[in-house]
């Protein structure tokens, strides 16, 4: 089995783009990563790409083939959709099949226009990531969806919106100076408690927004990267995935997440680490709860502990465990099929040293992804090391 390497990287701007469809914004952050990789097209062998809402937003389905006409590529093209968690299937996809030689180079990310529709139909569209007979058709959307979660974890764990309200500020911090970010603005905790309620205990401030962009990578063998004289310090040495029950009141805890537990053991296992060697993440913090969820999910810290990492400095830019030094989904931004690929490309960034916030991790040799689709039922791990070029 061979290794995978990340030979390139690309992002658009995540932000409005109610002009460009899907395919434009695709193109862009594709040729971005070919261009970073040095590699020409005719030596990609396939597309991997990750888009949720498609049919809603554009009216269009199958979206694989014109992602890959977009880049000038006749090749084989495969459209992954798993709400939230799109690109970070693909990614997952393309990992494996690299691996098991399949393939030598593999372009892969995602793409997802929503700015075009009003936010009713934005949230509409997104809902039915849920199920649809049990929550949707009960008026139920993401935001009060999270919100149940977050009441759930006080009443269990305690905790405070104000602690909520630490991951943000956190997360606006880490924002500023990434040129692909939505929101490159700092907050305060003050900020946060007094914005608009959206659903209660969760503000404006404790929810992403709506955003356009794309994100891509070219993953290419370890074999292909030597052969070619490849810049590709960075690897992608574990992949995992985990699946959960999809309406809420189905599940055994409110504020538990066990499949990116399961994920997380998965792509930890196969890079032969555990929590403690990860140098940094980027967490699916779709909402402010939802990182809290995920760093204890993962088994980064026990139930009911985590909720006072942000406001403790733990995981701040200069914490021991930094999360989401990309600003996140909460100021980054949530293109939710480009979202899971746009992790990978921060992190094999912070780990070349060229992000924005690479002072901050200058020995950083351990990068961990975690990408999660609707209410946690569906999550990607993804481990990155740097190694060799």
């Amino acid at each position: 089995m061979t290794n995978v390497r990340v030979a390139g990287v690309g992002l658009t701007h995540f932000g409005e783009h109610p002009e460009r469809t899907t395919r434009d914004l695709f193109a862009e952050a594709g040729t971005t990563a070919l261009d970073d990789a040095g590699i020409d097209r005719d030596a990609v062998e396939g597309v991997y790409y990750g888009n949720f809402m498609g049919e809603v937003a554009e009216h269009q389905g199958h979206q694989g083939p014109l992602a890959a006409e977009a880049l000038g590529l006749d090749v084989p093209a495969t459209r992954f959709e798993s709400a939230c968690a799109s690109s970070g299937v693909a990614v997952r996809e393309a990992v494996k099949n690299v691996r098991n030689g399949e393939a030598d180079v593999l372009l892969v990310g995602g793409a997802e226009r929503m700015t075009n529709l009003p936010t009713s139909e934005t949230t509409e569209g997104l809902a039915i990531a849920a199920d649809d007979l049990y929550e949707v058709r009960a008026g139920l959307t993401f935001p009060g969806a999270y919100a149940l979660m977050a009441d759930a974890y006080f009443q269990e764990f305690g905790g405070s919106r104000e602690d909520l309200a630490h991951v943000a500020v956190k997360n606006h911090a880490n924002a500023v100076g990434n040129e692909h970010a939505q929101y490159q603005k700092e907050i305060s905790v003050e900020d946060a408690l007094d914005s608009p309620t959206v659903a209660e205990p969760l503000h404006l401030f404790d929810a992403c927004p709506i955003t356009d962009g794309a994100s891509a990578l070219v993953l290419v063998s370890e074999d292909y990267a030597e052969e070619h004289g490849l810049d590709a310090s960075v690897a992608v040495t574990g992949t995992g995935q985990g699946g959960d029950k999809m309406a809420l009141q189905d599940r055994e805890s409110l504020c538990r997440t066990p499949a990116a537990g399961d994920a997380a053991d998965e792509a930890l296992g196969e890079a032969g680490l555990d929590t403690g060697d990860i140098d940094v993440a980027e967490v699916h913090d779709c909402f402010t709860i939802a990182e809290v969820l995920a760093l204890e999910g993962m088994g980064f810290y026990e139930s009911g502990e985590a909720i006072a990492a942000a406001r403790n400095g733990e995981t701040t830019r200069d914490g021991h465990l930094p999360v989401n030094l990309s600003g996140g989904l909460k100021a980054k931004g949530h293109p939710v099929g480009a979202t899971g690929g746009s992790q990978l490309v921060e992190l094999t960034k912070l780990l070349r040293g060229d992000h924005h916030n690479s002072d901050a991790v200058p020995d950083a040799g351990v990068g961990l992804a975690h990408n999660a689709g609707g209410t946690v039922a569906s999550v990607t791990v993804h481990v990155l090391e740097e190694v060799e070029a």
